[in-house]
């Protein structure tokens, strides 16, 4: 039986699908929507200022407080939200959906609106902020505090929602084998399930310490825009861009500079 000679080509599974043409202008539309007003901030400073606007006491004052209180809001979010994810993954509470909901309100809110949320919950005059004074002669808005209970309000529900979806594509079947052989809920969290989402946690964090770091709405209405204490570089591009606006365009690409590290590091290589 003679060979039949195959045809030359690519074969269908390796044959790539091409993209429809009138999809392409759309698609250049919205790429121009998103790089052009950023273009436009490179476009606007004066690289001959640039270091010197970078390294002034107003800008190095908000750059480190930020990373302070974006790594401080970071921290808190992996001691509650890392749990909470779990919970919400694997337990069966009557509820859980609607706590679900709950934690993505960040999500959808205003950010002011969170921050007045805070205020009116933590301030002199709400029901936990008077105890909180009364008691223990805790004040917590307008402090150094405040901006990271701000930053982990809006922040958090992304170390939640990335952790609970790596979890619940990770399945059960691993845990179980764990406990038929003996191993305790502990200890297959610790053994088992922690590595499985070690990666999705990862991105959870630097994902979650991004958007702390870029938070500007609810910190400014829960802990106000003081130099020094407060007024971290979001803040610090709003206030100088009523002054000068070369400094706040200089800490705007800062801040964008900062946000391409972290979508470098938290997104995973493209397949192909």
């Amino acid at each position: 039986m003679r060979n039949v000679p195959r045809p030359r080509g690519r074969t269908g599974a390796e044959r790539p699908v091409g993209t429809p043409l009138p999809l392409w202008l759309p698609a250049g539309c919205a790429l121009a929507l998103i790089l052009l007003p950023v273009l436009g901030l490179f476009a606007r400073v004066d690289p001959a200022r640039l270091p010197a606007l970078l390294t002034s006491p107003t800008a190095l004052s908000a750059l480190w407080l930020s990373l302070r209180t974006a790594a401080l809001a970071t921290g808190v979010s992996a001691l509650l939200g890392g749990p909470l994810a779990v919970v919400l993954a694997r337990s069966r509470v009557p509820g859980t959906r609607l706590l679900r909901g709950a934690v993505l309100l960040p999500l959808v809110l205003p950010p002011v609106v969170g921050g007045l949320a805070l205020l009116y919950l933590l301030g002199r005059t709400g029901p936990v902020g008077a105890v909180l004074e009364q008691r223990f002669g805790l004040t917590l808005p307008y402090t150094t505090t405040a901006v990271v209970l701000a930053q982990t309000f809006v922040a958090m529900p992304f170390l939640v929602v990335s952790l609970e979806g790596a979890l619940r594509a990770a399945g059960t079947e691993h845990e179980r084998m764990a406990a038929t052989l003996g191993a305790g809920p502990w200890l297959t969290f610790r053994r088992v399930t922690l590595p499985m989402v070690l990666p999705a946690l990862v991105s959870g964090l630097v994902l979650t310490f991004a958007r702390a770091l870029g938070e500007f709405g609810a910190t400014i209405t829960f802990a106000g825009s003081l130099r020094g204490t407060t007024r971290t570089l979001p803040l610090a591009v709003y206030t100088e861009a009523q002054a000068d606006v070369d400094a706040a365009v200089a800490m705007s690409l800062l801040l964008v500079a900062m946000a391409l590290l972290v979508i470098v590091v938290a997104r995973p290589r493209a397949v192909g």
